[in-house]
C-alpha cells in the first residue's frame, strides 16, 4: 500500500526537539543526549509511537529512540507526543526519520541495549527477502551495535514471516533464540508486561494469534 504524503510532516518534524537531526554525529554519544548514563532501546519500524510512549512513560530509568522511515508516519507520533498533558510528556524519548539500514553509522558498537521490532513490513516476495528486518543481513546491523547482553524482541501476527526469522536465526553464527512463542496473549510468561502496538491490538481483536521471539547475541 503507496503511504499517502502529508506535506506538513517535514515542517513539524523539523520543529519539534524530540526529533533528532542530523543523527550521525551523535554515534557513540547518545546517553550525552539524553544527558544520563541510562541503557538506550530502541524501536525500528515504530510506526504511530503507541508502543514507545507507552514504554517511555513506565519506565524513566531507560532511554527510548523510535526510528521511522516515513515523515508521514512519523508525523502521528510526534502528534500523539504533542497532544500528551505536560507532565505526562516522558523526556527519556526522540525519534529519528532514517532507514533503518543505516543504523550502524548513528550507533556506535554495544551503544544499544535493545532492539524492539513490532509487526514488520512482511516484503512478502522471496526476491525481497533481504529487506525484511529479521533478515540475516539486518541481525549482522543488530550485531554490530547492540551490548554483549543485548537482545532484539519480534512480534507479528504474520506466520509466514515469522517462520521466516526463526529459521533466519537458526542460521545465524551470532545470534540465537532465547524465547519464542507463537500464541503472545496465551503465554503468561512472555505476556507478562506486554505492551501492545496498534496493529496488535487491531489483529488480536480479529482472533489473530501474535508470534513473539527474544533473540541474544551468542557468549
Amino acid at each position: 500500500m503507496r503511504l499517502r504524503n502529508i506535506p506538513r510532516a517535514e515542517g513539524v518534524l523539523n520543529e519539534c526537539e524530540k526529533v533528532v537531526k542530523n543523527e550521525t554525529k551523535y554515534k557513540g554519544a547518545w546517553q550525552d543526549v539524553f544527558g544520563n548514563a541510562n541503557p538506550i532501546h530502541i524501536e525500528i519500524g515504530m510506526g504511530k509511537g503507541q508502543f514507545l510512549l507507552t514504554l517511555a512513560r513506565r519506565n524513566p530509568q531507560m532511554n527510548y529512540i523510535g526510528i521511522e522511515r516515513y515523515s508521514s508516519v512519523l508525523l502521528r507520533a510526534v502528534e500523539k507526543l504533542q497532544a500528551m498533558d505536560s507532565p505526562g510528556v516522558p523526556d527519556n524519548i526522540r525519534f529519528i526519520c532514517m532507514d533503518a539500514r543505516d543504523i550502524a553509522d548513528v550507533f556506535a558498537p554495544e551503544e544499544v541495549s535493545r532492539i524492539y521490532l513490532n509487526f514488520s513490513d512482511p516484503w512478502p516476495k522471496a526476491r525481497h527477502a533481504r529487506r525484511r528486518l529479521t533478515s540475516r543481513e539486518f541481525f549482522q546491523r543488530y550485531y554490530k551495535i547492540l551490548t554483549a547482553d543485548g537482545t532484539v524482541e519480534f512480534k507479528t501476527d504474520n506466520r509466514p514471516l515469522f517462520d521466516f526469522s526463526v529459521e533466519e536465526l537458526n542460521g545465524s553464527d551470532t545470534f540465537e533464540i532465547t524465547a519464542c512463542t507463537y500464541d503472545l496473549h496465551k503465554d503468561t510468561t512472555l505476556n507478562q508486561g506486554n505492551v501492545m502496538t496498534e496493529y496488535e491490538e487491531k489483529f488480536s481483536s480479529m482472533g489473530n494469534p501474535i508470534c513473539k521471539l527474544i533473540a541474544g547475541r551468542k557468549r
